[in-house]
């Protein structure tokens, strides 16, 4: 085995052993507290720009296989555990978690102190952090941790959402025949603007009856409009919704003009175009356990998540959309939002990931609605 090196900008170093690719990354490390779905989590656009530690104790027993997939490639730029699985124990394990990184190009480290990572994250806040199986010079790779580039600001949706324009047409999942193309087409034509946008967001799109065209983050408003959608999808994505104000510009030029529905960073994008404000975390949600409130019905979701940013509460109470907006659902956490609609006009949106992937499905139910949405418009 091959030493490795993790340490974080405030000084505090953690020794280990390399798995994956060798190397040498940093980023902002964050923790996710899910026991499983690692592969979707590796792959998940929105871990863009961070190193994600793992708060369960055991990752890769059921190794990696090719279709749980949440977009083409890892996005993660590092990956730390507590025990590294060597050799998988599932039916439909095509490879190693090892060798999926390695494959991947992508620096892990195991034998951490995890549960000491977390807590410090937890106390200080998510920080720039480094792996390295070069550099084993704590001093050194403290200081090249302290000169990673912040979240705060960056642009990094260019860096994940697609090319061109292009049409999704995978479906649900059948034992013994993967993803299935839909069995007839969508009644409702839907733009989803890729901010980075999860495959499961896009699946459970075309099973509630719609058909999908997906388009880059910088897609213009007019052209979107001149697909004539019957409505307009903002996904997921990394990063500062700040960095990215083409999206937000976008955003306010289609509201009132035809149904919108977004999920975590199309929720801030949506908060951003109403005129509210954004706030960093201290630590963010990422996991699959955070409960949330539906204010409407009083319901309790336990809902998957994965945002360092939240719409400011009390932004939107001094914008000018003021009385046409409502907070519709918080975190019992800590009380932030975690969803928004306007009173009049056909648009909401949500922090968490109804879509899940990994994560419960207690909030799947929102596709469907936005359906319902479009029906009546």
């Amino acid at each position: 085995m091959r030493k490795a090196l993790l340490a974080l900008a405030d000084g505090t170093v953690h020794p280990g052993w390399s798995f994956g690719a060798r190397g040498t990354t940093v980023g902002e490390v964050v923790f996710n507290t899910s026991m499983t779905g690692y592969q979707e989590v590796l792959s998940d656009p929105s871990y863009k720009g961070q190193i994600v530690a793992m708060t369960y104790p055991e990752i890769g027993n059921y190794g990696v296989n090719d279709e749980d997939y949440e977009s083409g490639r890892v996005h993660v730029e590092g990956f730390i555990v507590k025990e590294a699985w060597e050799t998988p124990s599932n039916w439909r394990a095509t490879r190693s978690l090892h060798e999926f990184l390695e494959d991947q190009g992508i620096v892990g480290i195991q034998g951490v102190d995890t549960r000491a990572v977390t807590r410090r994250l937890r106390e200080h806040g998510a920080m720039a952090g480094a792996i390295s199986t070069e550099v084993l010079d704590p001093d050194e790779l403290v200081e090249r941790a302290r000169r990673a580039p912040p979240i705060e600001g960056r642009d990094l949706v260019k860096e994940v959402t697609c090319t061109e324009p292009f049409r999704w047409e995978q479906g649900d999942w059948e034992l013994g025949k993967g993803y299935r193309r839909p069995r007839s087409p969508g009644r409702f034509r839907v733009v989803a603007y890729d901010f980075g946008v999860k495959y499961n967001i896009l699946r459970l799109l075309t099973q509630v009856g719609c058909e999908v065209t997906v388009v880059p983050a910088a897609t213009p408003a007019d052209e979107v409009l001149a697909m004539a959608p019957d409505g307009v999808f903002l996904s997921n994505g990394p990063g500062d919704p700040q960095g990215v104000p083409y999206a937000v510009a976008s955003v306010r030029q289609l509201l009132g003009r035809v149904p919108v529905f977004g999920i975590c960073l199309g929720n801030q994008i949506l908060g951003l175009a109403y005129g509210g404000d954004t706030v960093k975390l201290k630590f963010g949600h990422h996991g699959a356990n955070q409960p949330v409130k539906d204010l409407a019905t009083g319901r309790v979701e336990i809902t998957s998540q994965n945002h360092n940013f939240v719409v400011d509460m009390a932004s939107l109470e001094r914008s000018e959309h003021a009385d046409a907006l409502e907070v519709t659902h918080v975190n019992l956490n800590d009380n932030t939002v975690e969803g928004i609609r306007h009173r009049e006009h056909p648009v909401f949106s949500v922090q968490y990931h109804p879509e899940a992937s990994p994560g419960p499905h207690d909030a799947a139910y929102l596709f469907r609605r936005f359906v319902e949405m479009m029906e009546r418009a």
